[in-house]
C-alpha cells in the first residue's frame, strides 16, 4: 500500500473507489472499505481532519489523530492508497463557497445544533472529489443526513463530477449495539447508555 500526501501523485488512480475519512479509523470503517473493494477499483482512503466543519465552540485539537495507526488499519483492510493531504493542499486559497443541498437544512436534525457543520463537510468533500477524481465514493449510513447531503451535492454538481456515484455502507455496531464512531471515546458510561436508546 502507498501513502500519498501530494495531490499530483493521485493521477494514476483517477477513477478509483474513494472512502473519505477524518482518521481515527475503527471497525465501522471496515464496511466502507469493504464496499469500495467490491467495485474492483483501486481503493483510496483519505485521512484529513477538516477544520472547516468544527464550530468555534468545538475543540478541533481534541479530535483523535494517529496517522501511523490509521495507515496500518487501512492497509490491513485492503486499501490501496491512503491520501493524507495537508491543510495547504486542501485549502491553498480561501475555502470554496458551496451552495448547500436541501438535505443540509432539514429542520430539527444535525444543522439545528451545528449550523455550520454541513457547509464545512461539503467544502472538504468537494475539494477531495476534485483532487482524487473517483468514480465511486462510499459513505456510511450511520450519518444518514450526511449521506443524503453528499448524494445531493453530487447530483447538484453533476457536470463537475459527471461519472461519480455514491454507495451507502451499512451501520457497524459495537458488541453492546452502539453504532461505531470515532467520537464514542468521548462518551461517559452514562452517555453511552443513553446513546444505546437511539
Amino acid at each position: 500500500m502507498q501513502v500519498i500526501t501530494v495531490a499530483s501523485e493521485l493521477e494514476p488512480f483517477y477513477g478509483c473507489a474513494f472512502v473519505p475519512t477524518m482518521g481515527a479509523l475503527h471497525g465501522g470503517h471496515l464496511s466502507l472499505i469493504a464496499e469500495a473493494k467490491k467495485t474492483g477499483l483501486p481503493v483510496v482512503v483519505s485521512i484529513f481532519v477538516n477544520p472547516e466543519q468544527f464550530a468555534p465552540n468545538e475543540d478541533l485539537s481534541k479530535y483523535p489523530r494517529d496517522l501511523a495507526q490509521d495507515v496500518a488499519f487501512a492497509e490491513s483492510k485492503g486499501a490501496d492508497i491512503v491520501f493524507a493531504p495537508s491543510i495547504e493542499t486542501m485549502y491553498p486559497n480561501t475555502p470554496e463557497r458551496i451552495q448547500l443541498p436541501a438535505a443540509a437544512t432539514e429542520p430539527q436534525l444535525e444543522d439545528a445544533c451545528r449550523p455550520t457543520h454541513f457547509n464545512g463537510v461539503c467544502v472538504a468533500v468537494a475539494r477531495l472529489f476534485d483532487l482524487v477524481q473517483p468514480t465511486v465514493t462510499v459513505f456510511g449510513l450511520k450519518d444518514y443526513q450526511q449521506f443524503l447531503v453528499i448524494k445531493q451535492l453530487i447530483e447538484q454538481e453533476e457536470l463537475r463530477w459527471k461519472d461519480l456515484h455514491i454507495i451507502g455502507a451499512d451501520i457497524i455496531r459495537d458488541n453492546d449495539g452502539l453504532a461505531m464512531s470515532s467520537r464514542n471515546i468521548f462518551l461517559s458510561e452514562e452517555e453511552r447508555a443513553r446513546a444505546l436508546g437511539i
